[in-house]
């Protein structure tokens, strides 16, 4: 493989920035990293000027349900591979396709429809692994989650989902107050598989123990979760409370600039731990697609949504559905809205996922011996370029 050289470019060094820099990628990984130095284009090798733009790790989702017209449950490899590819082209280099409340069988046929894009390496993002949301919610916080589907895990179904998968689950969201949840959350521990709560209507001790279960991570918080109520007079923290008081549980957020206000942002970074945070698009098909009438979930079982002012809503437009963002547009939003510097708010969609699903060892971050995934960006987060092991992808 051709040796490639980034010249002129402003590095996200994890939280520092490298002013004038270099990068020498080599065999698909990083292998040199410095400043200021000029470089002789040599034999079976390329230079690449980055015109001082950032050069930047690539961006994570851990969260995402398809894109570019296509669900990543639509029964087929196509749908698959197209969603991902137009994720990639904002920049998403790694992603975790997601799956929404839905029949085993649809479950089944996405798993092997996933084994067979896992094949597909040409301008593909990395698939890093499979991210089942549902269909173990509460009904109280259902969403756009199809209510007629929610059901209590029962140990014998769910394992026989993990053997179905072949080793491809790397996460699975659930609501850890119903019945047989927290069995659930140790068994998902025990296999290595992240156990994070979701559509939950769980109180602080309910929460509690679902951390002492298993239980790691929050999805989309302030999405589908319980917030403070009252009983007899006293009252009692919901979700949104716990993730913000257990340190030991990571959060994701959807900064698409429609689910949460920039000051509820704000109000996140300045009350979480900036290492206990990652951003997340949770996009449906309509991602990447003009605004108007789309589908949230597969064509054949999905919920007819309407997409305009840049989000998914449910036809009588009283809720959100999902996101049509890109990882692009959340880096954006955290930067020009909520004014966090470049550095931390890609830290936000690389170093922390990674860090979150055990793949830090890799990718995440610009550091000699990592992947060569890697983004140029101007200022404006408009993505240049896109690196998967050091090779340009073409999109």
């Amino acid at each position: 493989m051709k040796k490639r050289i980034f010249t002129n470019a402003q590095i996200i060094f994890g939280r520092q920035l490298i002013e004038n820099g270099f990068l020498v990628a080599e065999e698909g990984k990083i292998i040199d990293i410095g400043r200021n130095k000029a470089f002789i284009e040599e034999e079976n090798s390329e230079i690449i000027n980055c015109h001082n733009n950032f050069l930047s790790p690539g961006f994570i989702d851990l969260h995402c349900h398809g894109g570019g017209g296509h669900d990543f449950m639509d029964g087929s490899v196509d749908a698959i591979i197209k969603a991902a590819k137009m994720h990639l082209s904002h920049g998403t280099t790694s992603i975790y396709p997601t799956t929404l409340t839905s029949t085993d069988e649809e479950l089944y046929t996405f798993f092997d429809n996933y084994e067979n894009a896992l094949k597909i390496k040409e301008n593909m993002p990395n698939l890093m692994g499979i991210h089942l949301e549902g269909p173990y919610f509460s009904p109280l916080q259902s969403g756009a989650q199809p209510q007629s589907l929610m059901q209590n895990p029962v140990e014998e179904n769910y394992l026989k989902l993990i053997d179905k998968a072949n080793g491809n689950i790397a996460r699975w969201s659930s609501a850890p107050e119903i019945d047989g949840a927290l069995k659930l959350g140790r068994n998902l521990s025990r296999l290595g598989i992240m156990a994070s709560i979701a559509h939950s209507n769980a109180t602080y001790k309910e929460v509690l123990l679902a951390l002492e279960s298993g239980y790691s991570h929050i999805t989309h918080l302030y999405s589908g979760m319980s917030t403070i109520s009252k009983k007899d007079g006293y009252r009692i923290l919901g979700v949104v409370e716990s993730a913000f008081l257990l340190d030991e549980l990571t959060v994701e957020i959807i900064a698409d600039g429609h689910h949460l206000p920039t000051e509820l942002l704000q109000l996140i970074i300045k009350t979480k731990s900036n290492d206990s945070i990652c951003l997340v698009t949770d996009s449906m098909r309509g991602a990447g697609m003009p605004e108007g009438p789309s589908i949230l979930g597969s064509l054949s079982n999905g919920q007819h949504v309407i997409i305009e002012n840049g989000v998914a809503k449910m036809p009588d437009r009283t809720a959100f559905a999902g996101s049509v963002a890109t990882t692009d547009r959340l880096v954006r939003v955290m930067v020009k809205d909520v004014g966090m510097k470049i550095v931390d708010a890609v830290k936000l969609m690389s170093t922390n996922p990674a860090k979150f699903m055990n793949i830090h060892d890799k990718k995440g971050t610009i550091a000699i011996g990592k992947d060569a995934d890697l983004l140029i960006f101007d200022e404006d987060i408009n993505i240049k370029n896109i690196f998967i092991g050091g090779k340009k992808v073409n999109i």
